[in-house]
């Protein structure tokens, strides 16, 4: 396993990953105590009782007795075990009262360990999931959502003929997502349209870049990290090995929309901007101990002015950085509010390849310990793009980091 930071469950997504995948944090390095299997070969309740550890037998018992009552009584038989026994890890992990705690089912769980590796399926948009409904932020370039004429401010209110009003928006994204080749049919409500539409998608494997980089014409390096995926830090230290050869006046880093991704990942892109030994990050448990991870040393751009670009779509890893370069003063974020993400998961496999779940173990601090769980890092200079401006193709936030670094 490995440490992975990844976004929290009302943000910004990739709508092409399924449900859940970015509601982590920290993949954790550490495994927890496997627990043998509490679901019997049948549902007598001393079947049931006698497979349950005998500390616990008194404490399960309710639940055995609902298991018995369900197979016994309930209308439509017979009922779904597997769907029964994944319904009860969810509600376990839901009681809780974390939205990161929770449980991936076996299509989820696979999903989740391929989708840093830059290859999804489903319609390619990023979407905002903490409105009333499941909204585009953005359609990616060449995906089916852009060929479909998807556009910024789209509401999403129906699924394949089915009203989603009042359905959380994270349900309705894995609604959305799907194996590729198949169709999905969305009902649009968008701003200017006086009733909503349908449209049918053709979901296709889509391969998202996680560094994008150039020089920009002002003499500015521009580089953009989408996810902090295995070969980030490489891409990161290759594009900066370019560009840095150009002498360039500035350096912009986009961290815009991104979700987060492995640890490792993001101390190696730190490293490139904070000199060796400094912090890039804390982590704190809840027995009060810590691990300290700080820059690897060896940065290529350790003295290049720096603006990073951020929205409320940058969560976890990007914040990690965001947060130190802010701290150390070595750059200004321009943009809005970021998402908050601050929590650290381990993501444990279960057996049988019934799925994993994720549990909360530590909560992260930037080098100057501030926490931002659940409240985000605050931009320098607070710069708005609002959807007319993304449909116009406008970028004002990118055209004030420019401004910024244009200055003498």
């Amino acid at each position: 396993m490995k440490k992975v930071f990844v976004y929290g469950l009302s943000a910004v997504f990739v709508l092409i990953l399924l449900g859940g995948v970015f509601a982590g944090g920290f993949l954790a390095g550490r495994s927890l105590p496997q627990i043998s299997s509490l679901l019997p070969g049948n549902v007598g309740t001393s079947s049931t009782e006698a497979s349950t550890p005998t500390d616990l037998q008194a404490l399960f018992k309710p639940f055995w007795e609902t298991w018995t009552i369900v197979h016994d009584q309930y209308v439509d038989q017979p009922v779904d075990n597997v769907a029964l026994m994944r319904g009860a890890i969810s509600g376990m992990l839901a009681a809780l009262g974390d939205e990161h705690t929770t449980y991936m089912d076996p299509n989820e769980w696979k999903a989740a360990n391929t989708e840093l590796q830059g290859s999804f399926e489903g319609i390619g948009a990023y979407v905002d999931t903490t409105g009333e409904f499941l909204t585009i932020t953005s359609p990616m370039a060449g995906s089916p959502a852009e060929h479909a004429g998807l556009k910024a401010g789209d509401q999403i209110t129906g699924v394949n003929g089915q009203d989603v009003t009042g359905v959380d928006p994270s349900v309705v994204r894995s609604k959305v997502v799907g194996p590729a080749g198949t169709d999905v049919t969305l009902t649009i409500k968008r701003e200017g349209v006086d009733a909503p539409f349908d449209v049918t998608l053709k979901r296709e494997k889509i391969t998202v870049p996680s560094v994008e980089h150039k020089m920009l014409d002002s003499g500015i390096a521009y580089l953009k990290i989408n996810d902090f995926g295995a070969t980030t830090g490489d891409e990161v230290k290759a594009a900066l090995q370019e560009m840095m050869a150009q002498k360039p006046k500035g350096l912009i880093l986009d961290l815009r929309n991104d979700g987060g991704g492995y640890l490792n990942a993001a101390v190696q892109v730190g490293s490139q901007f904070v000199k060796g030994g400094d912090v890039i990050l804390y982590e704190q448990y809840g027995d009060g101990t810590r691990d300290t991870h700080l820059s690897q040393g060896g940065g290529l751009a350790l003295d290049v002015p720096m603006v990073v670009l951020m929205n409320k779509g940058t969560a976890s890893a990007s914040e990690v950085i965001a947060g130190a370069l802010q701290d150390y003063g070595r750059a200004k974020l321009v943009g809005v509010q970021s998402y908050g993400k601050g929590s650290v998961q381990n993501w444990i496999p279960l057996s049988d390849d019934q799925g994993g779940v994720r549990v909360t173990i530590a909560k992260w601090l930037t080098p100057k310990e501030r926490s931002i769980h659940k409240l985000g890092l605050t931009p320098d200079v607070n710069v708005p793009l609002s959807d007319a401006d993304s449909q116009a193709g406008r970028d004002p936030q990118l055209d004030k980091a420019i401004e910024i670094l244009s200055q003498p």
